[in-house]
Formats: structure tokens, sequence, C-alpha cells
């Protein structure tokens, strides 16, 4: 029986199969995993008006909200990379919004991986806490 981490790491490739990147030509899959089990991919989707264009870990995790999945417990993100690729400071920012405890994993296609959780990979961060 595949484990979560395997599963995991297949949505991602997967995801990253089906990336629309004409531009940058570099595919991005991201697979994320819900506090009750449920699991979402998501890919980069490139804009000519390249400010338009959604990261593949953005792309997860609107696609769990949207379904009503508002805890998230873990990330995989998958590039063709030389060391394992980071999620971008937008990417983290809204990460964040979800948990501080959320655990991302970045890998890539050779199977290099680390490990971070949400407030590691941005300190001091923006919250709803700074709202009130």
């Amino acid at each position: 029986m595949e484990n979560t981490m395997e599963r995991l790491v297949r949505a991602a490739l997967e995801a990253r199969e089906k990336a629309y990147v004409p531009y940058s030509n570099f595919p991005i899959g991201a697979a994320l995993l819900t506090k009750d089990g449920q699991i979402f991919s998501g890919c980069n989707i490139e804009n000519a008006s390249y400010g338009l264009t959604n990261c593949a870990e953005r792309t997860a995790i609107f696609k769990a909200i949207s379904a009503g999945h508002h805890e998230l417990k873990m990330m995989v993100v998958v590039a063709d990379t030389a060391r394992p690729i980071p999620p971008c400071g937008a990417c983290r920012q809204v990460i964040f919004e979800f948990g501080e405890d959320i655990t991302v994993v970045m890998r890539n296609l050779q199977g290099d991986s680390v490990q971070y959780q949400s407030r590691e990979l941005l300190p001091a961060a923006f919250n709803r806490r700074d709202l009130d």
C-alpha cells in the first residue's frame, strides 16, 4: 500500500505534467494534504501578462479552499531543478495563512528533498493576528 508521502509525490509529479508554461518552460507541480486526508494537486499556470501567472502551490491551495477544506497539513512541491525548489514569497504567505505548522516538502526529480514548517519558511510573517 502506498504511504501518504508517496501519494503526495505522485500527485505533484502528475500535476507538474499538466503545467501551462509556454513562456518559462519551467513546470512545477504541488500536492496538498488536508487534515482530513484529502489530496489536492496543482500546477503552475502562466499568462502572457506575467503578473497574472499562478504558482502550483497556490493552485493546489485554492482548489482545496474552494472545496471547503481550510485545515492544511502538508504540501509537496516538485520541479526539475538541481536543488529542491522552495516556494516563492507569495506562496509562502498563502501557505502561512492556513497554518504555521504546515509541513512543506520541496523535492527535485532526482529525489532530493528538504522539509520545513511553514513558520520556518516565512519568519515574522504577517498574519490575521496583525489585523486585530
